[in-house]
């Protein structure tokens, strides 16, 4: 992991939440004087609405980067932290041939040129119709959907749509993938879960179909159980789902 946080408490916490985890946290920053970011996540009838301050993340300079791309790496990113950090980690990592994965989340405004930059980008109905600004809702059809995926410009994008399932864009085609049953009590960190999980396995060497799948019934798992960090699903919970659909 790489990025800053603040020298204040919140920081403190996240780091050690890292290293807990086993997590190799020794690429965040602490910023003397800064505050960690922070989100306000209000949740009603298991859908959420977040709020965020950017805080020290928005100070994650090229200049911070501890260690930079290596071939057959997967290297992940969102937009809680600078564009042009990201750009210019996304440049070294195809220059190197390192697997990039871009989250949209949450969606700022960014260069068409980043895009050429990504091999999977992955968001939500929202911020496709954000990035693309055409009239894409939780409703579109599949078809319409599928097209402002491939307006995005990157190779491979999926777009994750909640109930839903998720849908997988290539130049190949589209494919549906159902969502998991599951309990819904808070959607917040799902989209990180489906992102962390899909990075993980296609490290690991799986196909994309199958990461994508994986992804999408570990971020079921994720939606029952309250918060963020703390409803992140183990591995043996993630095959136990796998294995009763």
């Amino acid at each position: 992991m790489q990025g800053v946080v603040g020298d204040d408490a919140f920081g403190v916490t996240l780091r050690d939440v890292l290293f807990a985890n086993g997590v190799d946290a020794s690429g965040v920053a602490i910023l003397r004087g800064e505050a960690t970011g922070v989100a306000v996540i209000q949740v009603a009838e298991g859908d959420n609405a977040i709020t965020g301050a950017a805080g020290a993340n928005a100070r994650f300079a090229k200049a911070m980067i501890r260690r930079w791309p290596r071939r057959g790496e997967t290297w992940v990113a969102q937009f809680e932290t600078p564009v042009a950090t990201t750009e210019a980690l996304f440049r070294k990592a195809r220059a190197a041939g390192a697997r990039t994965i871009l989250n949209l989340a949450p969606m700022v405004r960014f260069p068409s040129r980043l895009m050429r930059l990504v091999d999977i980008a992955v968001l939500n109905e929202v911020e496709l119709a954000q990035a693309t600004r055409l009239d894409i809702t939780g409703r579109s059809p599949r078809a319409a959907i599928a097209a402002a995926c491939r307006k995005l410009g990157a190779p491979v994008v999926i777009a994750t749509l909640g109930s839903r399932g998720a849908l997988l864009v290539t130049a190949e085609g589209a494919a549906s993938l159902p969502a998991f049953k599951a309990k819904v009590v808070d959607t917040t960190g799902a989209g990180d879960c489906f992102v962390g999980a899909l990075a993980a396995r296609l490290a690991g060497g799986e196909s994309l179909i199958d990461a994508a799948r994986y992804a999408n019934a570990a971020a079921s798992c994720c939606v029952e159980r309250l918060g963020a960090a703390p409803s992140m699903p183990t591995p043996r919970e993630v095959a136990a789902r796998l294995a009763r659909a």
